[in-house]
């Protein structure tokens, strides 16, 4: 059986990218997109796709968390590489004016010139979190 090649998370496009995406730091996940990036994601109610990182920032991630959007924590991050592809899972704490929720995100990425030039996300969407 051929062993698991583990990603060193502090070297992880996709680690960094959970850590800009959760800081809202569109400048910092600007830089680790590839001019030329083929962003597709899934959310609960619909597909998205983005060609360069203007696209993927203002037509998707500002409409996934919105101004009101309080990312709170990022709760956990894991980071796996096979074949040509990273994967990256990670999870957010979210607070805005409906309440709180977790975010949960699977993303695979390929690398392009040291940046993410392919992406593919799919996203749990807001899940309430019951109060216990």
């Amino acid at each position: 059986m051929p062993e698991t090649a583990k990603v060193d998370v502090s070297a992880s496009l996709g680690a960094a990218f959970a850590v800009a995406l959760a800081a809202k730091d569109f400048e910092r996940i600007r830089e680790l997109l590839h001019p030329e990036v083929d962003f597709r994601g899934l959310t609960p109610s619909r597909n998205w796709e983005a060609a360069d990182p203007d696209a993927v920032i203002g037509s998707v991630l500002r409409r996934w968390f919105e101004d009101s959007d309080e990312i709170v924590e990022l709760e956990h991050v894991e980071t796996d590489a096979f074949a040509d592809r990273e994967r990256v899972g990670y999870r957010f704490l979210v607070r805005n004016p409906e309440g709180l929720f977790e975010v949960e995100q699977q993303v695979y990425i390929g690398e392009r010139d040291g940046r993410i030039g392919w992406m593919r996300s799919v996203c749990s969407g807001f899940r309430p979190v019951q109060a216990g």
